[in-house]
């Protein structure tokens, strides 16, 4: 098959270029001296740059044409992401250059078993042939090998010999999967100019992301840089990353942000790996964990809400079916019609919401009336709320060593000795950059805090990032303009930090140090909870 620039080309050419698409070489041979010459040749004869793709049989698969400078390779069929794509290819440089940015672009992006280049002499022969590979991961982390440059009848004639030990070499440095497992493998990437620490503490918190979405993490990569508009990374860093995701058999690029629907289109003409975001992550997280018709409702709100602004990017080829022949004008274009059902089904669900949020307040209606004292666990997500509750009130809400284990509000008796009852309710975990679409959809269970007469926010004092959370939880409080509610810090897993650090953070958020698996230590914030609670009570009696 012949491609490319071959417009304004004499039919002999044409037919020559033809040619090399029914020739073939050696499957041991990178190419033949033969049809190197051959390939050479034409090239200088159009002076545009020509390039032969070739599977591992040797068989021409595409002809490809240049101008003077550059070629562009077409999109090339690939066997699966964690494996070389099974074609090379040799081009010709009329100006005696080595290999180019471009040519270990193309070894990258396609994963080219070779890319070769052949310089075209003055007589029209075949010059030095510079060669590269793509190699598995190793200490360096370099991406590829350029080997040293040779003639075309200098070539080894073990090609498939080491293309098959290549591979051999890929599938033994990747961890091996165990039995059964099928989860995707994920590459993490953090761009931004936080400092290295900060950027840590983030790759480790969307590490904990990707494992609760289900998503086999096998390496992170950070750049401390503004974010490219349209690569996130820049070009060539995430050339560089579509390596290395190859050499850990990673399927999945999980980015630590929300994009952009240029850069989800940029990247995605950029590689045929599954790109995620942020938000996607836990939008994947919520409906997993979302069993309730609620939860189900408004996570699939927020899902939609995400979506919309990308729908733009599907494919034009089907964007008009209900225009032409048999109807009047160019009619409702595909894409229009996806982002009105998409607006109609929006609509439906936030009534819906709506509905289920007016149930929710007659029966904090009803609590009130009764003069019951409400209480509202908030804090960070997996900073051990529900297994607090839990053994506060011995319930069996889920509580899991993962995030958003808990999304719908759950609302428990809690009787204090005095023969005193409240409702204490937990609620779903606050985290860094929680998206906007989410916090829409759960209006409805974020207005149970509202309604709370105290808040106790649970924090961890295991957290390598304790003041970020923290911060984190006191800035979604005040977006959610509850500033004013009393509050109680709760020192949560004091089991697992050092005993000194307990006590600083205790002194620094006047908070009651706890361990949410041990009943034993809830004595002096059931003691504090019962004061605030039921202090003008107390008052009362004293003045009687």
């Amino acid at each position: 098959m012949l491609i490319g620039n071959i417009g304004g080309l004499k039919a002999s050419y044409v037919k020559r270029l033809e040619g090399l698409a029914k020739r073939a070489t050696r499957s041991n041979a990178v190419i033949s001296p033969e049809l190197a010459r051959s390939l050479t040749e034409v090239s200088f004869e159009i002076q545009r740059q020509t390039g032969l793709v070739m599977d591992r049989r040797g068989h021409v698969q595409k002809v490809v044409v240049g101008d003077a400078r550059t070629i562009l390779l077409p999109e090339l069929p690939k066997r699966g992401y964690d494996r070389l794509s099974g074609l090379r290819f040799v081009h010709t440089h009329l100006h005696r250059e080595g290999l180019s940015e471009e040519d270990l672009t193309d070894l990258a992006l396609l994963r080219l078993d070779y890319v070769a280049v052949i310089e075209v002499l003055e007589d029209g022969l075949p010059g030095k042939v510079y060669q590269a590979h793509l190699l598995p991961a190793n200490e360096g982390d370099a991406p590829w090998e350029i080997l040293p440059p040779s003639t075309v009848h200098q070539l080894p004639e073990d090609f498939s010999e080491a293309i098959d030990a290549l591979e051999e070499e890929f599938a033994r440095m990747r961890k091996p999967r165990r039995a059964g497992d099928n989860r995707d493998r994920a590459l993490l990437v953090h761009v931004s100019t936080l400092s290295p620490t900060q950027a840590q503490d983030s790759l480790l918190e969307l590490r904990e992301l990707a494992r609760s979405a289900g998503l086999v993490v096998v390496g992170d990569v950070s750049q401390r840089r503004p974010l490219d508009p349209k690569y996130v990374t820049g070009k060539g860093k995430f050339r560089s990353m579509l390596i290395k995701a190859m050499q850990l058999g990673a399927g999945t690029i999980v980015f630590d942000l929300n994009l952009s629907p240029s850069q989800v289109k940029g990247l995605s003409d950029f590689t045929d790996l599954k790109i995620l975001d942020r938000t996607q992550v836990i939008l994947d997280i919520f409906a997993q964990h979302a069993m309730t018709r609620e939860g189900q409702i408004q996570v699939e709100l927020a899902q939609l809400r995400y979506r919309l602004p990308f729908l733009g990017l599907r494919q034009t080829a089907l964007s008009r079916l209900t225009g032409g022949i048999g109807g009047r004008g160019p009619g409702e274009t595909r894409l229009e019609i996806d982002r009105r059902r998409a607006r109609d089904r929006i609509a439906r669900l936030e009534r819906e919401v709506d509905q289920l949020g007016r149930r929710r307040e007659l029966r904090r209606g009803v609590r009130t009336t009764k003069g019951v004292p409400t209480v509202a666990v908030v804090g960070y997500t997996n900073a051990g709320k529900s297994t607090l509750l839990n053994n506060l009130t011995n319930s069996a809400v889920i509580a899991e060593d993962a995030l958003f284990a808990t999304l719908n509000p759950v609302s428990r008796r809690l009787r204090f000795p005095r023969e005193r009852e409240i409702i204490i309710t937990d609620t779903v975990g606050f985290i860094r950059s929680l998206p906007k679409d989410l916090m829409a959809a759960f209006r409805s269970t974020f207005e149970e805090l509202h309604d709370a007469d105290l808040l106790l926010h649970v924090m961890d004092a295991s957290s390598q990032d304790f003041e970020e959370k923290y911060e984190t939880v006191r800035e979604l409080l005040t977006e959610l303009d509850l500033n004013d509610k009393p509050i109680m810090h709760i020192v949560n897993k004091t089991d697992l930090a050092e005993p000194a650090t307990v006590q600083g953070l205790v002194y620094q958020y006047n908070g009651i140090p706890v361990c949410a698996l041990d009943r034993n230590s809830f004595a002096p914030l059931l003691e504090t909870m019962e004061h605030i609670l039921f202090a003008d009570e107390e008052v009362h009696a004293e003045c009687i």
